[in-house]
């Protein structure tokens, strides 16, 4: 299998995995704020956020070089709605709604973000530095 072969592969499951672990990480940390903690602030938790961070760096990283999930023409899209998610985390952070749906709407929100922080971050400066190279 050649190189040019496995990074797409490398790319979509890294996507995958992500979004998953994303979920399940989100479901677990509301939970925890219904107990009145938060599972992303503790040791552990950070731990698993910085698993996501990376992630999402991989994710990022092959999108920028052409190999990823995220095509050309999609990387407008992606950066308006990863901004929409991290929008939606501080909008659900200090909203308190009727047990569960605000803390799960927090935590996974607050994960998801983690996770496409990064590679929207990434992108965004590919897409700023494609743009000035063609001044």
């Amino acid at each position: 299998m050649a190189k040019n072969e496995i990074l797409p592969k490398i790319g979509s499951w890294s996507f995958i995995i992500g979004i998953v672990i994303a979920l399940l990480v989100g479901l677990y940390t509301a939970v925890t704020i219904e107990d009145g903690n938060n599972f992303l602030l503790t040791q552990n938790g950070g731990y698993v956020a910085w698993v996501l961070a990376i992630i999402g760096v991989v994710v990022g990283i092959l999108a920028a070089i052409g190999r990823g999930t995220i095509t050309a023409k999609e990387t407008p899209g992606f950066l308006v709605a990863g901004i929409a998610l991290v929008v939606m985390y501080g909008v659900f952070k200090g909203v308190v709604i009727t047990p569960w749906l605000g803390s799960l709407l927090h935590g996974i929100s607050m994960s998801l973000s983690i996770f496409v922080a990064p590679a929207v971050g990434i992108l965004a400066i590919k897409t700023i530095y494609d743009m000035g190279k063609e001044v």
